[in-house]
């Protein structure tokens, strides 16, 4: 049965706040995926992406980047850039506020430690990034609609994660650019990686709320059905049967 609480942890003096879902009836502890919100704050869309990872097995942990009780709103431009636009300039404050989600997670009881990934969803994708860049521990990352240029402040440490990121080629606020550079940067670094590009898709078109083709934002049920199975697939290999690699004949 599908159980689901809130629990409150810390990044300093930075009071937070997740949603955590998983299966109750669990015997043992199962692999967990941190959420990673929009630019609107650990709301809705982003529980509802925790309950989704535990549908599939997992736990679920929606991260709160911004602060216990801190949202932004639908539709709300000015007032959601203002709250992502801290985390976006200072990239090692992101880092730290999800390394400090991540050591939440890792301390649950009905969580494997040894398996732990992490998704997000726009600004999400950015900070799911951000937690690869810093070398954390984790088996992968998935950027859903996510943004995906580095920051100033390159974080010294190897990635160790494999990374999927799942693209609208339509969306105006990542243009092809910035996709090859964020694809040289993995190459470079010598990232298991993956990009999936959805012709004639824009922004945020997993979120049924999305309807400001002015803006570059559109849902699409037939994208959404596909990322929503490449995320599937993407954690089943990372948990469950992980082939080995560069074994011989």
């Amino acid at each position: 049965m599908l159980k689901t609480e809130y629990i409150e942890y810390q990044d300093g003096d930075v009071v937070l706040e997740a949603y955590v879902a998983y299966d109750e009836d669990a015997k043992e502890p199962r692999p967990c995926v941190l959420v990673a919100h929009d630019w609107t704050g650990r709301r809705a869309y982003a529980c509802a992406g925790a309950e989704r990872m535990a549908e599939l097995g997992y736990v679920g942990f929606a991260v709160d980047v911004y602060g216990k009780g801190k949202f932004g709103k639908e539709g709300d431009v000015e007032g959601n850039s203002a709250l992502m636009k801290p985390f976006v300039e200072d990239r090692a404050l992101l880092r730290g506020r999800m390394l400090a989600a991540l050591a939440a997670a890792r301390k649950l009881s009905q969580v494997d430690d040894s398996n732990m990934g992490a998704m997000g969803y726009c600004f999400g994708g950015m900070s799911v990034l951000e937690l690869a860049r810093s070398g954390a521990d984790v088996k992968g990352v998935a950027s859903v609609h996510g943004l995906l240029f580095a920051g100033e402040a390159p974080s010294s440490k190897a990635i160790q994660s494999k990374v999927l990121v799942l693209h609208g080629h339509d969306d105006p606020m990542v243009p092809p650019e910035q996709v090859l550079a964020f694809e040289q940067e993995m190459s470079d670094a010598g990232v298991d990686w993956q990009v999936h590009v959805y012709g004639g898709t824009k922004h945020a078109f997993t979120n049924p709320g999305a309807n400001n083709p002015d803006f570059g934002t559109v849902y699409s049920q037939t994208a959404n059905r596909r990322a929503e199975q490449a995320l599937a697939n993407f954690f089943h290999e990372l948990f469950v049967d992980t082939p080995p690699l560069d074994v011989a004949p």
